[in-house]
């Protein structure tokens, strides 16, 4: 009976090992993704029209659904670091001088996608139900986080320099702000609820399979 115990033990304990490397390997790729989506110009953003259209919350979204909250936060938070450190010598617009040389506006944003799509599909995920249109909320919604929460934090710290960053007059700042939202933001949270599922939906399956061999 002691000696069936160890053997029980010694193999949760396997287990426990065995995931945690495996979740360690899928961080570190999805890190990689993200410094080859904000490197490699049209990788992370794509045009549209005369809008471009950021995609990189899907992955960080991706990584919460896949590896949970706490990572999820964690790749956010590099995508973050990385559009923090870009500002200052190798900007991706005259905008990110300004605005993104500030690491509240920059990596804040950023860790909040991975934070609230952890949240959102952790709680909405019921094991064995169809999760697809879950995944497509916690897209949708983590996407406007990024949008939301940067735009405010321009309109809060930076509503006084309005006329040398977008050449437009204070009290033009918010209705230009909320065009911008209800264009780039919405177009970018209805791409993320499109492409969450028909990437992820795959991917978790494969994570449960190789969790539970």
């Amino acid at each position: 009976m002691l000696f069936y115990m160890k053997v029980k033990n010694l193999k949760e304990e396997m287990m426990i090992i065995r995931n945690k490397a495996y979740k360690m390997n899928i961080l570190s790729v999805f890190i990689a993704i993200i410094i080859i989506q904000t490197s490699i110009p049209g990788l992370g953003n794509i045009p549209i029209g005369p809008l471009s259209v950021t995609i990189i919350p899907i992955t960080v979204v991706l990584a919460a659904i896949l590896l949970g909250t706490k990572d999820g936060a964690i790749v956010g938070g590099i995508w973050g670091l990385i559009t923090f450190i870009r500002a200052f010598w190798w900007p991706t617009s005259p905008l990110a001088i300004y605005v993104f040389t500030n690491p509240i506006v920059s990596i804040l944003p950023r860790i909040l996608v991975g934070l609230v799509a952890g949240l959102i599909f952790t709680h909405l995920y019921k094991p064995n139900k169809p999760y697809r249109m879950y995944m497509a909320i916690t897209g949708f919604v983590s996407s406007l986080v990024n949008t939301v929460v940067l735009l405010g934090l321009v309109y809060v710290f930076y509503r006084g320099d309005a006329f040398n960053i977008y050449h437009i007059n204070v009290d033009q700042l918010l209705p230009y702000l909320l065009f911008v939202a209800a264009t780039n933001g919405l177009i970018e949270a209805i791409l993320s609820a499109a492409l969450v599922p028909v990437i992820g939906s795959p991917l978790l399956r494969i994570r449960k399979k190789s969790t539970d061999d």
